[in-house]
């Protein structure tokens, strides 16, 4: 499958997901840079992490405006597949693709630490052929990754089972220890109404080989590729 990784100033997860991608999993994976309106082809897009634009305003509210935003989000209105993930979920948001907002880690520190996530959808584009209630262990490294969403976006997303990740306990529970950085409902990635725009703040790319410490989230991405 062709992988396109969009490369924003400022992306520092671009190499590690175009590399799991393309080494790791064997795909054709390229890079997309954010002034270019062609997508090469590709049949599923990336948005990875990092810090584009330096975060100046808001966490990817400039990325957004990058004429590669455009071509994503008509390729995703056709049903394309489009992960975001971690500054990606951001932009994917800022650029009117996912609900909600990041706001500052509850404790407004910055967090690089593993955590644990739950699957809670198992019919996402990310997540198809997981088990739903299955716990993976990945990092997270991110200010902004406290979710927010009013409450009858809320209880929208909940309602309609977009909520694809939720963070937990090494045993799937669920408790507000878990839940490093606040986000409502200890949410760690939604998707969209169609299920093809699928994001989280967890990086799946950076628990996808053992000599990682965790090859867990290679079970993400195989998911995102899969046929």
């Amino acid at each position: 499958m062709k992988v396109g990784v969009v490369v924003f100033p400022g992306s520092n997860c671009d190499h590690d997901t175009q590399r799991v991608f393309g080494e790791v999993l064997g795909q054709d994976a390229r890079f997309l840079w954010h002034k270019d309106s062609d997508l090469q082809g590709a049949e599923a897009i990336v948005i990875p992490g990092g810090f584009s634009y330096g975060d100046y305003l808001r966490t990817g509210a400039i990325a957004r405006f990058s004429p590669v935003m455009n071509s994503v989000k008509a390729f995703a209105e056709k049903g394309g597949r489009v992960l975001g993930i971690c500054n990606g979920f951001q932009i994917l948001q800022e650029a009117g693709m996912l609900d909600g907002a990041m706001l500052r880690n509850r404790h407004v520190k910055f967090l690089s630490q593993r955590v644990h996530i739950r699957v809670e959808a198992a019919d996402t584009a990310a997540t198809k052929g997981l088990k739903q209630g299955e716990v993976m262990a990945m990092p997270i490294a991110h200010g902004d990754g406290n979710l927010y969403l009013d409450d009858e976006s809320l209880a929208r997303v909940e309602a309609e089972s977009r909520v694809v990740f939720r963070y937990c306990e090494p045993d799937g529970r669920v408790t507000d220890e878990a839940n490093v950085n606040g986000s409502l409902n200890a949410i760690a990635g939604i998707c969209n109404a169609s299920r093809n725009v699928v994001a989280l703040m967890p990086h799946p790319e950076r628990a996808s080989e053992a000599i990682l410490g965790s090859d867990q989230g290679r079970k993400i991405l195989e998911a995102f590729v899969a046929n």
